[in-house]
């Protein structure tokens, strides 16, 4: 086993997050790999972070695989959850079995696995954290 699906799984996913219309008509372009500050006129904004992830063997005798579980959190500025569950089933129908093809390797299954909502403190007043979970194998 090796990270070798980590760089390109994560590249895949944020491009097919990225071009999905219900979620930019929702974020923008506000697709992350990390915390963003507030905009240049000190406001908040919803936004998408692409975080944490687990990796873990998934050989087999004639093949090399991995699991990779990994985190997409939603940040939201607004009162009430409607908005952030918004975001949230946009990003779920986007990545749940989406075929996403992956350099050295082939994406076997993408799945949800759980996810918890959460209030915060402004600016960010909802947050939801979602985990998945994608089985891959190299490439024959």
């Amino acid at each position: 086993m090796s990270y070798l699906f980590g760089a390109g799984l994560q590249a895949r996913i944020y491009e097919r997050l990225a071009s999905d219309a219900t979620l930019a008509g929702l974020v923008g372009t506000a697709i992350h790999d990390g915390m963003l500050k507030p905009g240049p006129d000190g406001a908040a904004r919803d936004y998408v972070i692409l975080g944490d992830e687990t990796v873990r063997a998934n050989d087999t005798k004639t093949s090399v695989g991995a699991i990779h579980d990994f985190t997409v959190t939603v940040h939201s500025a607004r009162d009430g959850f409607e908005t952030a569950k918004r975001i949230a089933a946009a990003i779920c129908a986007c990545l749940v079995d989406a075929p996403l093809p992956v350099e050295a390797g082939r994406l076997v299954a993408l799945r949800f696995l759980r996810a918890g909502a959460e209030r915060g403190p402004a600016p960010e007043k909802r947050k939801i954290s979602m985990r998945f979970r994608a089985v891959l194998d190299a490439a024959d």
